[in-house]
């Protein structure tokens, strides 16, 4: 018979229990802790390396078309624009919604010059022409540059104004050579079909028309897609009632006022306008071209503002910190109290101050706080004025 043990077997008391389970939820919680604490630090990390992604997509593609401002166009260009009882005007697309505005509803006019004519510059400042956001009690800015689309050879077609709403085009046939300032990137040997499908003509485009004959010059809205009159003829329409107020058939500077049957040059015109569209939550900042519908660049942009830097050629002084050359009622408060920009017009700007353009994103909530950033630049409008502004002594 084998011995039994006299020892008692026996477990853990409920004392050793209760410190063992206390002291292993003290460890997992530690290691909860810190591991939370790593993923809300990768979170906040990845989120701020996103933040400064879209930042500086958004600031880059701003810059570039700021610094393009009046490229393409005369020097000191003032283009008249058609003079009737309607003034032109931008920031609308083919559906007839327009976008500007304390509410995202209304529209940009063009300056008008002591003539009263309206005009189109390289740039065109939108003082207070955006809407009033939460996070800033003064109204943001808006802002329009122009230049020319040297990328589709529109220049190398030989133009006619058929009459007050119509234009044919056409490629000169050999031996004819190709028109004056008619150049071809490297590998391209003809222009690009008025109706192709990717970068051809299309209802919302804005053309410069050009006649050498009577130095005449009109600016007009595309309203239809180009129709093709044989194989390399097109014939594109300019009907009355545009979107954009272009195609007037009173007044002055319309394409009535070329003369009907003379062969012009033309150019497409990128009229692109900057704004912060409000209506969605997060506010996002627009890029609209021409008379055709506008695309978000960025969300959560809570403010815009700029302000020109300018050179007076009557006087031969510069004028800084200038908000809306041309208007001499509006007070930049914004701009060290300066007063409006008398008697100056936009074509005499050199420099364009980013005064903010900010950015805020949540981290992990409304509850988590905020990161943002803010883009405080200046681009140099070089293309706006050619004139030696600045005293070499």
């Amino acid at each position: 018979m084998g011995d039994r043990s006299t020892k008692r077997e026996r477990g853990f008391s409920l004392l050793e229990m209760v410190i063992a389970l206390a002291l292993g939820t003290i460890v997992t919680g530690a290691a909860v802790q810190l591991y939370s604490q790593g993923v809300g630090a990768t979170w906040t990390v990845s989120q701020r390396a996103e933040l400064q992604q879209d930042f500086r997509a958004a600031s880059n593609i701003l810059t570039r078309d700021l610094s393009l401002a009046g490229a393409g166009l005369s020097d000191n260009a003032a283009i008249q624009l058609a003079t009737s009882a309607t003034i032109p005007r931008y920031g609308c697309d083919q559906t007839g919604a327009c976008y500007l505005g304390s509410a995202n509803n209304a529209a940009g006019t063009y300056p008008l010059q002591s003539n009263g004519a309206p005009y189109l510059y390289g740039l065109l400042p939108g003082f207070e022409a955006g809407p009033t956001l939460t996070s800033n009690p003064q109204a943001t800015d808006t802002v329009t540059v122009v230049y020319t689309d040297n990328s589709f050879l529109l220049n190398c077609y030989a133009a006619t104004v058929t009459n007050a709403t119509t234009v044919t085009f056409a490629l000169p046939v050999a031996p004819t050579p190709w028109p004056t300032g008619c150049v071809f990137p490297s590998g391209v040997t003809t222009p690009q079909l008025l109706n192709d499908t990717v970068v051809g003509l299309t209802a919302g485009d804005v053309i410069l028309i050009s006649a050498t004959l009577n130095s005449s010059q009109a600016v007009a809205e595309v309203t239809g897609a180009p129709t093709a009159t044989g194989a390399t003829t097109f014939t594109v329409p300019f009907a009355s009632g545009d979107v954009l107020k272009m195609n007037q058939t009173t007044g002055t500077n319309n394409l009535a006022s070329v003369t009907t049957g003379t062969q012009v040059t033309a150019q497409r015109l990128m009229v692109i306008t900057y704004y912060l569209d409000n209506t969605p939550s997060p506010p996002r900042l627009m890029r609209q071209i021409s008379g055709h519908s506008p695309m978000p660049v960025a969300e959560n942009i809570v403010y815009m503002k700029f302000g020109y830097d300018m050179f007076n050629d009557n006087t031969s002084l510069p004028a800084v910190n200038q908000c809306k050359p041309g208007d001499n009622t509006t007070s930049c408060n914004l701009l060290n109290g300066s007063t409006g920009s008398a008697g100056l017009l936009p074509n005499q700007i050199t420099k364009i101050d980013i005064l903010h353009m900010a950015m805020d994103s949540t981290v992990k909530g409304a509850q988590g706080g905020y990161q943002g950033l803010d883009l405080e630049t200046s681009v140099s409008a070089r293309n706006l004025t050619y004139n030696d502004n600045y005293n070499n002594n």
